[in-house]
């Protein structure tokens, strides 16, 4: 018997030719969660699980131009942002975003390499923060990013991650879901902040290298929770939940941070 598929998601994001991470990841978690995946690539990256080596962005008007098209056919039911590469092409996103009819729309910032390198340029920031941070249902950045967004110094505690959560809501988007994943803890904390309070939450860290792509695939489990109808407590919760299988069943990929196991489902 078929499982049918329920709820359409276009990713917009960056390609991993080694499939870890984003449009791959994107895909894997969409299907995997029962959503029909469609996806507009920004920039084509030369990447596998020990680093990233070189990123080719793709000009702003094909982007945007893959977007109108996927709209005109398939409307999604939900939009996920990765990683946009440059300004150019959160500008045009922007724009078009504008213009489209409103849908959930959960925004990865990916603006930093987990070395610390900058992956959008300053411009492309403030561009987002102006024009994107509007639009947004939920944005997900990591403490690095959380930080960065807001010309801050580093995030170290919970307590400093629900005051960062308050400070980004309070830009534009609806929620922010601050990612604890880098902090030195055994157990790692989460922290939501959205229109019905403040939420924590705590697992035990996952002892592991095997964690690329989690960023996206966490974003893109949430996006497809809201195209099938859920609310962001709700989605947050599953999606989390599937991330924690993912990486607890990795195949064990790679001789550097490998992928997670996309196969798995929720119960």
């Amino acid at each position: 018997m078929h499982k049918s598929i329920h709820g359409k998601i276009l990713t917009i994001a960056g390609s991993d030719p080694s499939g870890g991470a984003g449009i791959q990841a994107d895909i894997k978690t969409i299907a995997a969660l029962g959503g029909y995946a469609m996806a507009a690539i920004t920039c084509l990256t030369v990447q596998n699980s020990l680093k990233v080596y070189d990123s080719h962005p793709v000009a702003a008007e094909i982007v945007s131009a893959q977007v109108r098209a996927v709209m005109e056919d398939m409307p999604p039911d939900a939009i996920k942002l990765g990683m946009l590469g440059t300004a150019e092409i959160v500008e045009s996103l922007a724009a078009l975003l504008r213009q489209l009819p409103p849908v959930p729309l959960v925004v990865d910032p990916v603006i930093l390499s987990t070395s610390g390198h900058e992956l959008l340029s300053p411009r492309g920031i403030d561009i987002m923060k102006q024009d994107v941070f509007p639009l947004i249902t939920l944005l997900t950045p990591n403490l690095g990013e959380a930080a960065k967004l807001l010309d801050g110094p580093e995030i170290t505690t919970v307590a400093e991650m629900k005051q960062a959560g308050e400070k980004l809501r309070a830009l534009g988007p609806e929620s922010v879901l601050i990612k604890g994943g880098h902090l030195s803890a055994d157990i790692l904390t989460d922290v939501l902040v959205c229109s019905e309070g403040v939420f924590e939450y705590s697992s035990p860290a996952i002892k592991t290298r095997h964690t690329h792509g989690t960023g996206c695939t966490l974003a893109s489990a949430i996006a497809t929770g809201l195209a099938q109808g859920k609310g962001v407590l709700t989605g947050v919760e599953q999606a989390r939940e599937y991330v924690q299988k993912a990486i607890s069943a990795a195949p064990g990929f790679g001789a550097g941070n490998g992928p997670l196991n996309h196969s798995v489902f929720l119960d």
